[in-house]
């Protein structure tokens, strides 16, 4: 029999919160201890290695079920599972206008749309981590991507949350002004101070993030693969994770050389391409300097390579869900708490 405890953190204004579980959510739990008045803590059991729970309000307006499917809950992990749910906003996430900030740095103002997870607005006592993405434009609207293919990041997200594989992400999807110039050397140092030092500010005191590098990550395709590396290895307190698909890391650019000559930066890197072409070799030639210098496949970095995928948003926006899994999935946090435990 396994034996685990759930916390459901929510802020309830009247009534109690209980847990549901069985085929048809008919089966009720009550809450074992109620702390701060929004932490709600139940022990559950059961004969199998897992199980599916919904968190539900019972008050005079009637019972009302959790949005979205049931909470997968891993009977075999340690501590606690916490669970953010809400109620009334809906199942999908949702995703701003666009939003403009000034970057003396740049000269110019950055535009970029924030997408939020579902019930951000609802369940105010969650924080998210984020992942800032370059060519915004392309990330969630087809009128606005390049030729009308956008890379689906809100079905991403919102699938792979249905599933209970990642903890629950905000994306900042940054416009590009001057791809060229601010992706590659030596431009790419102006543009990332000033997402360091303009806009993750701005991002921060906006909006519920974690803000530090273990939960804040930068990714992009092609050339924005290649700036998005290049934060990372700068600015490794600020940016612990970095995705680059299908990079071109060999245009313009000495980052395999940094990475073979400099010290090693406590970040952790996701590296894909298609082939043929699609810069397979200087990709698999990234990740061998990776190996070289002691990052660990599998444990500091991930590369994968997708036979006769094209170089284009379809086929980034097919393998989108890998990054993500390496930056906030679950076995990725939890393997990051024994990490913890093995350095103390």
């Amino acid at each position: 029999m396994y034996k685990r405890v759930v916390r459901v953190i929510y802020p309830l204004e009247a009534g109690r919160i209980f847990l549901a579980t069985g085929s048809t959510w008919d089966e009720r739990i009550e809450a074992s201890a109620v702390s701060s008045g929004h932490v709600y803590e139940f022990t559950l059991t059961s004969e199998r290695p897992f199980l599916y729970c919904k968190p539900c309000i019972v008050s005079h307006a009637g019972v009302h079920r959790a949005c979205g499917p049931g909470n997968l809950v891993l009977m075999t992990q340690p501590g606690s599972r916490d669970i953010y749910p809400h109620f009334f906003a809906g199942k999908g996430g949702d995703i701003s206008p666009v939003i403009r900030n000034d970057s003396p740095a740049l000269g110019r103002p950055h535009l970029f749309r924030v997408y939020l997870p579902a019930g951000y607005g609802e369940n105010t006592l969650k924080r998210y981590p984020v992942v800032y993405m370059q060519d915004g434009k392309n990330l969630f609207f087809p009128e606005e991507a390049f030729l009308g293919t956008d890379w689906k990041v809100e079905e991403t997200l919102d699938l792979l949350d249905s599933m209970s594989m990642i903890d629950k992400t905000i994306v900042v999807g940054i416009y590009a002004q001057n791809r060229e110039e601010e992706y590659t050397a030596p431009g790419y140092n102006d543009y990332g101070r000033s997402i360091v030092e303009e806009v993750k500010p701005f991002v921060d005191s906006r909006f519920r993030t974690l803000a530090g590098p273990e939960d804040t990550g930068v990714m992009g395709s092609s050339l924005g693969g290649v700036v998005s590396f290049y934060m990372a290895w700068e600015w490794p307190e600020v940016f612990g994770r970095a995705g680059c698909l299908s990079s071109t890391f060999s245009w313009k650019d000495d980052l395999i050389e940094r990475v073979l000559c400099e010290s090693k930066r406590e970040i952790k890197v996701y590296l894909d391409s298609g082939w043929p072409g699609d810069n397979y070799e200087v990709t698999l030639s990234m990740s061998m300097a990776l190996v070289e210098r002691g990052y660990k496949f599998g444990r500091d970095f991930l590369h994968f390579v997708f036979p006769n995928a094209q170089h284009g948003e379809t086929s980034w926006a097919a393998r989108l869900h890998l990054p993500f899994q390496l930056f906030s999935g679950k076995v990725t946090r939890t393997s990051r708490r024994f990490d913890v435990g093995a350095e103390e």
